[in-house]
């Protein structure tokens, strides 16, 4: 039975109605769900709860301020509305947040508190930094039914505790944000990716490697290696050939450096083989690709597998792939110059997570299982086991911030729930 039909859905209208409705779930001590349109409802663990606090309607665009480089807005506001605002500008969240649609097979409806819940940032994340970086300021209600505020509305802020890089990454269960301020940027004048064929893993990595050392600023490193299911990919058209290996190195600025800087590094790689170019839109393109991660997409070859985002040093990222794959039979894609790979494994009951964490924790790296059914998510662990340190130190931050779990209690932790 799918006991979400037989929740209660709360709708607020504002933080008020927040408050008073963390409180009466404290006093009934009755969970939250806490969504926003639920596109991310799909990650984690099921949560044992008959009541969902709906943000949705918490959605408006409070302040914009293009040259001050600062936009607030309630947490419900509709992230692709307020892409195509800051856009209209010319400018742009720099971290590159992740379209998680395409890879859960949901509606392309993420809102912003979503997006700062899940931290998901894209390629120029080893550039610019992730959405934690970017959070200026949050109000937001706590556990305690109480209202809170950190951070401020200027880039350069002081005022109280950071807590704002506490809320990004927590998914939910720390707090309810009900208004953030994030810092825009300029969006670059060109954009220039360099295209290497046909290298092995083992290969890109050095190349990735080489190019992120060198002096040109590189703002995105990636490598997919061969596959036959990638065909039709939206994205890449005609630019990876029968699927062939392609290493992909992205430069951003004003055209004249973009153009120049993309000459110097094809120089620095030619002894990984002839780099070609692409230009701005196509570019840009090629990036969503890689940043929706669409060759793994849900209405794609590779739908019904389990998606696994395992982050690493990007020294060890080739090798840890690599296995992977022989292991496994799975697929994988490197983006962060190896630091970030995403693995769609054949379906098993357990999803492979004993070798995926095996394997992780061999380098110093954590595995997040993104995408995979129901029942598989309540036999593994979604979410990387904390040592007993680090597990200890997240039980004080979040009893520190809602005492009685009343916030997406078990999402994060197996079993947590019940």
């Amino acid at each position: 039975m799918d006991t979400r039909s037989l929740v209660d859905t709360l709708r607020v209208r504002d933080a008020k109605d927040v408050e008073e409705v963390v409180r009466a779930a404290i006093a009934n001590e009755q969970p939250l769900e806490i969504i926003g349109h639920g596109s991310k409802r799909g990650i984690g663990h099921a949560m044992a709860t008959n009541a969902v606090l709906d943000v949705s309607a918490l959605n408006a665009i409070t302040a914009y301020e293009p040259n001050e480089l600062i936009v607030t807005l309630q947490a419900g506001a509709p992230l692709a509305d307020v892409l195509s605002l800051i856009d209209a500008k010319n400018q742009q969240f720099a971290f590159e947040p992740m379209n998680t649609a395409p890879l859960l097979g949901t509606p392309p409806s993420g809102t912003i508190g979503g997006m700062i819940a899940a931290g998901l940032a894209g390629p120029r994340r080893i550039k610019a930094g992730g959405a934690r970086d970017h959070l200026l300021g949050a109000h937001a209600v706590s556990g305690f039914g109480d209202s809170f505020k950190t951070g401020g509305k200027v880039v350069k802020n002081v005022t109280g505790y950071d807590l704002c890089k506490l809320l990004a990454g927590s998914w939910g269960t720390l707090s309810v944000m009900t208004e953030v301020t994030l810092k825009v940027m300029p969006k670059p004048e060109a954009e220039r990716t360099l295209l290497l064929r046909g290298l092995d893993d083992a290969a890109a990595n050095k190349a990735m490697t080489a190019a992120l050392g060198s002096p040109y600023d590189v703002s995105a490193a990636a490598h997919l290696p061969k596959s036959a299911s990638r065909a039709g990919t939206e994205g890449l058209g005609d630019i990876a050939d029968q699927g062939e290996a392609l290493t992909v190195l992205r430069l951003e600025g004003i055209t004249a450096s973009a153009a120049h800087r993309a000459g110097s590094l094809r120089e620095l790689l030619a002894p990984f083989g002839t780099a070609t170019l692409i230009e701005d839109t196509a570019s840009s393109v090629l990036w969503a690709t890689i940043r929706d991660v669409l060759p793994f997409a849900a209405s794609g070859a590779l739908g019904a597998w389990p998606v696994w985002r395992i982050v690493c040093p990007p020294a060890s990222g080739a090798a840890l792939g690599t296995q992977l794959v022989r292991e496994t039979g799975g697929e994988v894609i490197y983006d962060w110059g190896g630091g970030l790979i995403w693995a769609a494994l054949p379906p098993k009951a357990d999803a492979h997570a004993p070798a995926v964490r095996q394997r992780a924790d061999a380098v110093g790296g954590h595995a997040t299982l993104i995408r995979a059914a129901e029942d598989v998510r309540s036999m593994v662990d979604v979410f990387h086991p904390q040592t007993a340190g680090i597990a200890a130190l997240s039980d004080r931050v979040r009893a520190s911030f809602d005492p009685k779990a009343i916030l997406n209690r078990g999402r994060l932790t197996r079993g947590a729930a019940e």
